[in-house]
């Protein structure tokens, strides 16, 4: 298997990428699922689960970073024999993919109150104590951290958490399961076994 990608598979570093989002994805829902439905607010354990949750997207910032370059410097499989509206359709949602994994993390950091004990390794500043913070949002706009935080929280939550990162990730793994079971093309192929 390549490392890069070819005309007729991805390589085994966009695999591993792509295979790693998804499962930092998963991460970070378990964890802020479980500080909601089995934790009381305040409590250790509550305060575990968040750094998890923050630690998890701090890693999903990267990824998606490490993500962004390796495909800039990489060629795309070709597409599957298909509609010129089906491969639209298709590079749009990637594209919205991309947009969510890059604003999800973005606004997850801008957004929350507490610093991020990275894995319990080593802090990472929250945006308030931040002199960008102070700079841009304080000095230039003339907003506290409680004002500015409530948009922010609402798109990270409401919007992104609650409802579109959820309504992407089930569009885009029906795609590749009807490209599958139903077009019997190479599309989930690409980014699995390559056979």
């Amino acid at each position: 298997m390549s490392l890069k990608n070819t005309a007729r598979d991805y390589g085994s570093i966009a695999k591993w990428l792509h295979w790693m989002t998804a499962a930092l994805f998963l991460a970070a829902y378990v964890s802020v699922y479980y500080r909601q439905w089995f934790t009381e607010k305040q409590t250790p354990e509550n305060m575990t689960a968040l750094q998890m949750h923050l630690s998890v997207g701090v890693s999903i910032a990267v990824i998606v970073a490490l993500r962004v370059i390796w495909r800039l410097m990489n060629r795309a499989p070709d597409d599957e024999p298909g509609s010129a509206l089906a491969h639209r359709a298709a590079h749009l949602g990637h594209l919205a993919l991309y947009a969510v994994m890059i604003v999800a993390p973005l606004t997850g950091y801008l957004g929350t109150g507490v610093d991020t004990r990275y894995f319990f390794l080593f802090d990472i500043p929250k945006f308030e104590s931040t002199a960008l913070f102070q700079s841009v949002v304080v000095d230039g706009f003339g907003l506290d951290f409680k004002t500015f935080e409530k948009p922010i929280d609402f798109i990270h939550k409401d919007v992104l958490g609650a409802r579109l990162i959820w309504l992407l990730v089930l569009g885009h793994v029906a795609a590749a399961l009807y490209h599958h079971f139903v077009r019997r093309d190479r599309t989930l192929l690409k980014m699995t076994s390559g056979r």
